[in-house]
């Protein structure tokens, strides 16, 4: 999931992008109205996190354009401003959320997964079209609860086709282990070891059955699922190794009187009276 946070104070930026690391899989900062748009339009995130009092271009300004080029987009606002009609006015320009300075990360990440799963219940059910789901040779028939590799089934158990369910859903998109934890076991804050295990296993038997399909992990984020890609084919050449060139042996200046006085011995011993 991408996420942009439109804020020009940096310390508060970064400290929010640290809040909503265990969230995303990818988050952008933008410090003025102008940055936020442009890198809104070349990313297309999921959720928006803007300041109302940007330099360049104002909060509302990005507000507008950003939800003219996503209507699906979560947008949550934040400001220093009091007054309720500046909250009214963010709403009824598309914000989804308004969210006053100062506040507290905790209560930041649960309004954001709140607009994410409104979000999602307005995501056209893919059931609705076919009940099967596939990734590569990986076929999920959820009316059936049946998966296959290959035609080749593979049993999984309740959680572990839960789990498997919504990284094929993602669409090859890492999906957060928040959002696992809240999908699964309806607790995004259940912090332990109990993902990693049902992931380990779910693994073990998608491997087990020589698939292409990948079941990947990025570290302390979450998991994605993917298509390994063919080894490219090298040319072959030809295996036979041409024959080896003889050398003609080399014969050194100071060999030269040696070779000779073997030849003349050589010649004695055949001829002792030599030659008639």
């Amino acid at each position: 999931m991408r996420v942009l946070i439109a804020e020009d104070d940096e310390k508060l930026g970064m400290l929010l992008r640290r809040a909503l690391l265990s969230e995303a899989s990818e988050i952008e900062l933008a410090a003025d109205g102008e940055q936020a748009i442009t890198r809104f339009l070349e990313q297309e995130p999921a959720l928006l996190i803007l300041d109302l009092d940007l330099p360049v271009r104002s909060g509302m300004e990005v507000l507008a354009a950003a939800r003219a080029a996503s209507p699906r987009c979560s947008i949550l606002v934040v400001s220093g401003r009091a007054e309720t009609q500046c909250r009214i006015a963010c709403l009824d320009a598309g914000a989804d959320d308004c969210l006053q300075k100062p506040f507290s990360l905790g209560e930041l990440r649960s309004r954001c997964r709140a607009m994410l799963r409104r979000q999602a219940a307005l995501v056209p059910d893919r059931a609705a079209v076919s009940p099967v789901l596939t990734v590569g040779a990986l076929a999920m028939d959820r009316m059936l609860r049946r998966v296959a590799i290959a035609d080749r089934p593979v049993h999984l158990t309740n959680l572990e086709f839960a789990l498997l369910e919504q990284l094929m859903l993602a669409g090859g998109n890492v999906v957060t282990r928040s959002f696992l934890r809240e999908a699964v076991w309806q607790d995004a804050a259940r912090e332990t070891n109990v993902l990693d295990v049902h992931m380990g296993t779910l693994r073990r038997k998608l491997n087990s059955t020589g698939s292409t399909v990948l079941l990947g992990s990025v570290r302390g984020v979450g998991y994605s699922l993917r298509v390994a890609q063919p080894q490219p084919v090298m040319p072959r050449h030809n295996s036979i190794a041409p024959a080896p060139v003889p050398l003609e042996p080399v014969i050194h200046p100071g060999d030269w009187a040696a070779t000779e006085a073997r030849q003349q011995r050589a010649y004695q011993q055949a001829y002792p009276g030599g030659l008639a």
